[in-house]
């Protein structure tokens, strides 16, 4: 099997080629060019590096939501596009489950945060049990004391990660009652790698969708549909 793995749900660009056995090529870059300038060319150039015929491929995994909208509709278009190009099915992987499997077999609790702004993170809670991937709290968009108070709770050692940790991360360190660590920089943001490992999986559990189908994740309204609900409130 050989997936096509994308993720533009943040300010990382990241795409990767995965099988079963290994990763065959990833490419991310975390800086300041909009993914609308990176994600093609970065696609092109790992599908020529390994000599990659597109036809060849299975499915098309990407980070489906939550994250930024403009950046989640430039990945969920691609993915489309290819999809509908190639005739393969889309594997929707949510975007936390995607950065929470880069911690692969840890025996702590992972607790990926992507910063939501408006003093909120985009996270959600996993672990490994027998090796085992599971979801303990499905991902939402919550106040970060929110999330550290059911983790400090929960009295289960646990794992940061993502853009939300670093921006949050006083308030982390404060309020956190169990033992706890950053994940280091190599894992600690969005991987292609990790959602092409994880869609594998879930292509075996036949969680497939045509990309006809394929809608990100939002899970809040856009800025723009905020105040256009607050001027109709008013009004």
């Amino acid at each position: 099997m050989k997936l096509l793995a994308l993720d533009s749900s943040g300010l990382v660009a990241t795409v990767a080629i995965v099988t079963e056995d290994a990763m065959l090529a990833e490419y991310t870059i975390n800086h300041k060019k909009t993914h609308s300038q990176t994600l093609l060319p970065m696609l092109d150039e790992i599908v020529k590096m390994v000599e990659l015929d597109m036809s060849d491929i299975d499915a098309i995994a990407v980070a489906a939501g939550p994250g930024s909208f403009t950046g989640l509709r430039i990945g969920s278009a691609t993915a489309k596009g290819l999809g509908m190009a190639l005739n393969k099915p889309i594997i929707a992987v949510p975007t936390l489950d995607g950065l929470a499997y880069n911690l692969y077999g840890t025996d702590k609790l992972i607790c990926p945060m992507m910063d939501a702004r408006r003093n909120q993170v985009y996270t959600g809670l996993y672990e490994f049990s027998d090796k085992e991937f599971k979801v303990r709290k499905e991902q939402a968009a919550v106040a970060v004391e929110e999330i550290v108070a059911a983790i400090s709770q929960l009295g289960r050692e646990v794992i940061y990660l993502g853009d939300g940790a670093a921006a949050y991360r006083q308030t982390i360190e404060e309020q956190t009652k169990v033992g706890y660590e950053f994940a280091p920089a190599h894992v600690n943001r969005q991987r292609a790698g990790a959602i092409g490992a994880l869609g594998i999986l879930y292509y075996q559990q036949n969680r497939l969708e045509s990309a006809a189908q394929h809608e990100p994740i939002y899970l809040r309204l856009s800025q723009a549909e905020r105040e256009r609900a607050e001027r109709i409130k008013k009004n």
